[in-house]
């Protein structure tokens, strides 16, 4: 992967944070993300071509879900450019719209617990609904039914926005491999953000190799 199309990961990356995707009734608004580098990132799935991950090869903005501990779906935006698979995985959100909905994907939680409704990308995913039927989304692509509005079932992404708070940056969360590569970002002091944990698999410290 080209230095252009490393900071060209990270810049999609951040352009997510404080915009929003709707799915399936419910809108979140973005605040962490970790991005992944496709085809020259270890700790990508496109780090390896297979068939779950042939999306990410494809046109930017579409969307790549999987299965996590075989419980959890996970979200990701794929960011291009074709052929390199890289995507960004989102981590964390707010509910902005369809609380009720959310509380009730989520196990039916009371509303002080609204922050916890999209932390975490498995609780993200779920509260929007959104499983493995939904691979493979065009999330930019035009529909009848306009985000926001009465009938939209589908997923798509809001415009971009910029957000005021302070975009933070830090190691990836859970994976064995380039660990250290500091492309998790999040919006700086938001309760709906997750915490870090580092996997007890990850390599020993050092230099990133992305």
């Amino acid at each position: 992967m080209s230095a252009r199309d490393r900071a060209d990961v990270v810049r999609r990356a951040r352009a997510l944070l404080g915009r929003t995707i709707v799915g399936h009734g419910v809108t979140v608004r973005i605040t962490e993300v970790e991005a992944y580098g496709g085809c020259e990132d270890p700790a990508s799935h496109a780090f390896t071509r297979t068939p779950r991950s042939e999306v990410m090869y494809g046109p930017a903005y579409r969307l790549y879900v999987y299965r996590s501990y075989g419980i959890h779906f996970c979200a990701n935006v794929v960011t291009g450019p074709t052929e390199i698979g890289a995507a960004v995985l989102l981590r964390a959100g707010e509910v902005v719209d369809g609380h009720e909905l959310a509380r009730f994907r989520r196990g039916e939680t009371p509303p002080e617990r609204d922050p916890n409704l999209a932390r975490g990308p498995g609780n993200l995913a779920q509260a929007l609904g959104i499983t493995l039927d939904d691979l493979g989304t065009e999330l930019l692509a035009d529909h009848d039914d306009t985000p926001g509005t009465t009938g939209f079932t589908g997923v798509r992404l809001g415009p971009e926005v910029r957000t005021r708070r302070r975009i933070a940056s830090g190691p990836r969360v859970g994976v064995s491999k380039a660990a250290d590569v500091p492309w998790r970002f999040w919006l700086e002091g938001d309760p709906t953000v997750s915490a870090y944990k580092r996997s007890p698999r990850a390599t020993p410290v050092g230099p990133p190799h992305v």
